[in-house]
């Protein structure tokens, strides 16, 4: 299994633990959740079900068919023949309890049940009975360990890790998995016998957002550029419609959300709430509030207020969405798209862009880079808009430390090393004046360049007190 050692750690530890656990795995769709517990239970359960995807399914009709796959379930693990199918989920849990009570043997049990959002139906009362079988039977039972997971983070969310009701203060533990990094990306590929190197591994993580389902799909006989079109732009290719399912798994009103990312992910340095309601032109009210909630709470998007302003801005921060957007949305069906148009300008241009969000996932291998590592930080891009007497300016990353020190960081892709012109020197010192301008402390202000290939040396590369290249990225 590549990485996830911190989580395999967490397992471990509520395993060997002598009380009850309930674990709740969460995290993107087809970021590995049911992979890695799996893996690390070798699939030896006392109990384990699968929800059934609603996807494509009528919403009518659809608590009887979780109830009828969750009975299957319950056979397949023992339960008695010639009992009937449960007709509501305070009976269907009544017979889990009963089949784990009859199958204990001094050891331990673990129970998982995946995918558990989607048992949450319309007029169910799904919740009150899985409540009340985690509160009566789950907690009062030292020897059972129960794991959940599920893709939609914004339920798994409210409904168990905030729930103010019957489930509050009853998860022992939550695991988020997150998307692979760089560096297990390096590693997923060399297990896979790809010969690919850093900067390729890059532009696969600017389109597929280090999602190992994603990078599982590709061919070690295709291109990073031949693999994208194949997955993305092929209107038959595996992930085509991904877009589409991965908000229809995980949200029960998909089409405001993917609105809501649209809008969001339309500029760099994100947008205030006022602005993308305006781009929306969608009134404010309790279904947006909701809607911008879950899709920060699912960690599509992020929020933070920009070094020098005030108000909170919204960023896109999913990086397969951010490339969909961008590029896969109105360019569908065009086959060779990707290879195409490598090395246009438009191209170059998105490959800039692309590698700032890249740099944004990997905050935390920056500041090891700048020896950092325990300083406390916070991170934002800053734009300022220009007038007639000003002119705008941008600046990729700013690092306001708690230590009175403030890294003003230049994110440059280059397919060689990176050359700064005179010109270019010149907008960095007057980018560092705005920001001293700006500063709401008098310490050191240290201009930072983050590239591929590192800084080539000429009367100008001073102007930068630090350079972190690629390979930085994946330590």
């Amino acid at each position: 299994m590549i990485g996830r050692k911190q989580e395999s750690a967490s397992l471990q530890r509520f395993l060997d633990s002598k009380r009850a656990e309930i674990i709740v795995v969460y995290g993107r769709r087809r970021v590995g959740k049911t992979f890695l517990v799996n893996e690390f239970f070798s699939n030896s359960y006392a109990f384990k079900h699968t929800a059934v995807s609603p996807i494509g399914r009528k919403k009518t009709g659809l608590m009887k068919i979780q109830l009828q796959e969750f009975f299957y379930s319950l056979k397949s693990y023992g339960l008695d023949s010639g009992i009937p199918c449960p007709t509501s989920w305070t009976e269907a849990f009544h017979l889990l309890q009963e089949l784990l009570d009859r199958k204990y043997n001094g050891n331990k049990q673990v129970i998982f049940i995946d995918e558990l959002p989607w048992m949450d139906t319309p007029r169910a009362n799904f919740l009150s009975a899985f409540e009340h079988f985690c509160n009566d039977w789950c907690l009062a039972r030292k020897h059972v360990k129960l794991i959940v997971c599920g893709s939609a983070t914004s339920w798994i969310v409210d409904k168990m890790l905030d729930n103010k009701g019957g489930f509050y203060n009853r998860t022992t533990s939550r695991i988020y998995v997150k998307p692979f990094t760089l560096k297990e990306c390096r590693e997923y590929f060399d297990s896979e016998g790809f010969c690919i190197d850093n900067y390729d591994i890059i532009l696969c993580y600017m389109a597929f957002g280090g999602i190992p389902y994603y990078l599982s799909q590709l061919r070690r006989d295709y291109s990073v550029a031949q693999n994208i079109d194949a997955l993305l732009f092929d209107k038959e290719g595996n992930l085509a419609d991904e877009f589409d399912k991965l908000f229809q798994s995980q949200f029960t009103n998909p089409e405001m959300l993917k609105e809501i990312v649209t809008q969001v992910g339309s500029k760099r340095c994100g947008l205030t709430r006022d602005e993308i309601l305006k781009g929306m032109k969608q009134s404010s009210g309790g279904t947006f509030s909701d809607s911008l909630q879950a899709l920060e709470k699912s960690r599509f998007i992020s929020s933070d207020i920009p070094f020098g302003e005030t108000e909170k801005k919204y960023r896109l921060s999913d990086l397969f969405c951010y490339f969909y957007l961008h590029h896969v949305k109105k360019n569908a069906g065009n086959k060779t798209y990707w290879q195409n148009n490598y090395n246009s300008s438009a191209m170059n241009n998105w490959l800039g862009l692309a590698f700032e969000e890249v740099v944004f996932s990997h905050i935390d291998q920056i500041k090891r880079s700048l020896g950092i590592s325990g300083v406390m930080t916070r991170e934002s891009s800053w734009s300022v808009e220009g007038d007639n007497e000003n002119p705008g300016m941008q600046i990729d990353l700013i690092i306001d430390r708690d230590d009175r020190v403030i890294n003003v960081c230049e994110i440059k892709f280059s397919r060689r090393e990176y050359s700064v012109t005179g010109g270019y020197a010149r907008k960095i010192e007057e980018r560092i004046d705005k920001v001293r301008e700006h500063s709401h402390i008098k310490g050191s202000i240290i201009s930072v360049l983050i590239t591929t290939y590192g800084l080539k040396n000429n009367e100008f590369s001073g102007r930068f007190s630090k350079v972190i290249s690629m390979e930085d990225l994946f330590v």
